[in-house]
């Protein structure tokens, strides 16, 4: 394969790594299409002397290809996938292929049909471990949601916890400044205050009442010193006046 080809290849390959699936990894990601195809991979190629009579290293390419075509379309739960869903992804698949030099393109072209008719023990041992693997995401994925919603109602509890005790000591503390009193005393205390509000109610009223005469007067004596200035200003006019005949 020359150089250019390959890179169109790996470049084709690498939108796997943004591809996300439904499920998620122990650090809180979404799990990308090319996480699931290494790790499928991978449990292939630790099984191997598990079984001796299967080709694993074709099993091993089949795990790595076997997502391929979701460069193409994105990845769809297998639960929510149509028939129109698939035929379209095989499809793109086969058109990619197709542009792929010899002899890559009959081997993975093969290699598809062979997973695809599912008749042989290679076939049917990656689509085992493909299930296996989504089946583990699936119920890992369940166990951590869980967790997480388990943290947040114990975090939950918790601060509700502190709050009731913070008001508690809070009341508390009030108590215990405040002196015991019976309720003949507070009764009277009542009365008391009730009388002085009355009593501040009553004079804010007689201030009001004098204040709006001495508002007008204050006007009156203000118009008066107006009118003398002017007067004053006048006269030492005339006065002048008079000094220079």
């Amino acid at each position: 394969m020359k150089p250019e080809e390959l890179l169109s290849v790996l470049h084709t390959a690498n939108r796997l790594k943004d591809t996300t699936r439904h499920c998620w990894t122990p650090g809180n990601r979404h799990e990308s299409v090319a996480d699931h195809s290494w790790r499928l991979a991978l449990t292939a190629f630790f099984l191997r002397d598990d079984f001796p009579e299967t080709d694993m290293d074709k099993v091993i390419k089949m795990c790595l290809i076997h997502d391929l075509g979701e460069c193409f379309t994105g990845d769809i739960p297998s639960f929510l996938k149509t028939d129109a869903d698939t035929a379209k992804e095989d499809a793109l698949l086969i058109q990619w292929v197709e542009t792929l030099p010899q002899p890559y393109r009959a081997e993975m072209a093969a290699l598809y049909a062979e997973m695809d008719a599912l008749e042989t023990p290679e076939a049917k041992l990656y689509k085992a471990l493909d299930k296996l693997e989504a089946d583990r995401r699936t119920l890992r994925t369940g166990m951590d949601t869980a967790q997480r919603k388990l943290k947040q109602a114990e975090q939950t509890v918790a601060a509700a916890e502190a709050a009731v005790e913070a008001l508690t000591a809070q009341q508390t503390a009030a108590q215990k400044e405040l002196p015991a009193r019976s309720a003949e005393e507070l009764t009277a205390q009542q009365t008391e205050l009730t009388a002085a509000r009355e009593t501040l109610r009553s004079r804010e009223k007689q201030l009001s009442a004098q204040l709006l005469p001495n508002r007008k007067t204050a006007a009156q004596y203000r118009a008066a010193a107006e009118a003398r200035q002017t007067l004053e200003s006048r006269w030492q006019g005339v006065s002048l006046s008079l000094i220079h005949i």
